[in-house]
């Protein structure tokens, strides 16, 4: 199994949901968080006021899936969350070592299965 770590941008994020749904994904977690990386943040006018931005909201996904689907996935992650600018987000992979649903007691692929 792996899980699957994205963040991307949120107006980006109904695009990838249907995306990785279509590769096969069953479910995932959706976080709101904000980020600072090579996009370095932008200046916004408030009231006549000009601030900096530094930090940029992001949308973070967590996926856990079964290893002979996660290459789909990180390919529909890829192909939906690009716009070809700066800010696009990042994707990173791990290996999950077990995974348990708590209301069966099923465990590892039949717990994260629809």
């Amino acid at each position: 199994m792996k899980m699957i770590i994205a963040v991307i941008k949120p107006s980006r994020l109904d695009a990838v949901l249907d995306a990785v749904t279509e590769a096969g994904a069953s479910g995932l977690t959706v976080t709101e968080v904000r980020g600072y990386g090579r996009q370095r943040g932008k200046t916004e006018v408030y009231r006549g006021a000009e601030y900096e931005v530094k930090l940029l909201p992001k949308v973070k996904l967590e996926i856990a899936v079964p290893t002979d689907i996660a290459d789909a996935v990180i390919e529909a992650i890829t192909r939906s969350a690009n716009t070809g600018k700066i800010g696009d987000g990042k994707i990173f992979v791990m290996d999950l070592e077990t995974a348990l649903r708590i209301r069966t007691g099923e465990a590892d692929a039949a717990a994260i299965s629809g």
